[in-house]
């Protein structure tokens, strides 16, 4: 297993041991080269009556991607903090009818004030996609408290 595989493979444990909604969403981090990171989730336990991903699994998806990128870029920061999402927005903007891809970049914002003990706030704007079309957009202000 090569280091990244290693780190998403412990972000999905980390996520179905502490979040039992995202192991029954078979939400799965795909990939992740430092700057991007992508999360799915297959569309048959997350359907709705219209046969289409349901607004709530959409939501978490999203709010799990840029919670999982702030954990990714924690973890290689070699810093530790308790990351909670403190205000988010999304926009639903088609039907998600087949298997969707939740998609972070990096902000650029600093999070070594955890370092010191000092807690760090981070806007990440998180885009689900579904067979090459933009269905939501999400943007996320998450919290990084220091332990």
């Amino acid at each position: 297993m090569t280091p990244e595989q290693t780190l998403l493979q412990e972000l999905a444990d980390t996520w179905h041991s502490t979040i039992p909604l995202s192991a029954f969403m078979q939400i799965c981090p795909r990939r992740y080269d430092g700057i991007q990171f992508e999360v799915s989730a297959p569309l048959e336990p997350n359907i709705n009556l219209h046969h289409t991903m349901f607004a709530g699994s959409i939501y978490t998806l999203m709010t799990l991607t840029g919670w999982g990128m702030l954990w990714l870029k924690q973890r290689e920061a070699g810093v530790e903090g308790s990351i909670v999402l403190a205000d988010a927005a999304v926009r639903y903007l088609a039907p998600v009818r087949g298997a969707p891809l939740a998609r972070v970049s990096w902000s650029g914002d600093d999070i070594m004030p955890l370092a010191t003990g000092r807690r760090v706030k981070v806007t990440l704007v998180v885009e689900l996609w579904c067979e090459g079309e933009l269905c939501a957009s999400f943007e996320g202000r998450y919290v990084s408290l220091p332990h």
